[in-house]
């Protein structure tokens, strides 16, 4: 992203946002609520809200610029999006929401003992059991587990995670974290999230908004040792700097 503005019902929420994703392992995109976080990922992906748009700046994606490309041809590229809300598909089953997210499938659909659909099984086994439940029914973790497993079932060069723990109880923050581990092993990744012991355990590099801005850029582990400078920036207390399960 270079220099990215975007305006939404008169507002400029976005006012220049420079930084970049690292082709490997996890970059962390931080910063307090109502700063951007989620409006910067969804003008990467061009799920702005009606009336919001891109007014200046430039998105690319291995070289290719997506600053005003439709959604679907940024996915075609290789890019899986976890959002804030899960976004599963209520009433559809646990093996709809996957088979939806599928790209290339042919006419008959796709197959669900694929490398893909092995390691989805690998790591979140409960979803095989509950892959005829309704994924309305879910509790709000699996159904964390359901948005993440669908940006496995292709082989993209990015994948966007916007607060995966947001309002999970500790235990079920821990399993995420360990997929989360795993899913970095294999793509970059893109982690917009408040829980700093998470960020702390998983990712190599920061970018920090504020007012739209990015205010800060570096090594994550640098960031978060800094006990001084991550008040300043993220406003977050002792506890939350060293708390929280991961």
């Amino acid at each position: 992203m270079r220099d990215l503005r975007v305006l939404i019902g008169g507002s400029h929420i976005l006012r220049g946002v420079t930084f970049q994703v690292a082709a490997s392992g996890v970059t962390a995109l931080l910063g307090r609520n109502g700063v951007g976080k989620t409006t910067t990922v969804r003008a990467v992906l061009g799920l702005l809200p009606d009336g919001g748009r891109i007014t200046g700046g430039r998105v690319t994606l291995a070289g290719a610029d997506v600053t005003h490309e439709p959604t679907h041809r940024t996915v075609r590229r290789g890019v899986g999006y976890a959002p804030e809300d899960r976004g599963v598909f209520a009433q559809l089953t646990v093996a709809e929401n996957l088979t939806l997210a599928e790209r290339g499938r042919g006419p008959d659909g796709a197959p669900t003992d694929g490398p893909h659909y092995q390691l989805v099984h690998e790591l979140f086994p409960e979803l095989r059991s509950r892959s005829r439940q309704l994924a309305g029914t879910l509790s709000g973790g699996q159904q964390q587990m359901v948005a993440i497993a669908r940006t496995l079932l292709n082989d993209n060069r990015l994948v966007i995670a916007d607060e995966p723990t947001k309002g999970l109880a500790p235990r079920v923050v821990t399993e995420v974290a360990e997929v989360l581990e795993r899913v970095a092993e294999r793509v970059p990744l893109l982690l917009v999230e408040q829980n700093l012991a998470l960020v702390r355990r998983l990712a190599r590099h920061a970018a920090v908004l504020d007012a739209g801005q990015v205010v800060h850029t570096g090594e994550a582990a640098e960031l978060l040792g800094d006990r001084e400078m991550t008040t300043r920036l993220l406003g977050v207390s002792d506890r939350r700097m060293s708390g929280g399960a991961a």
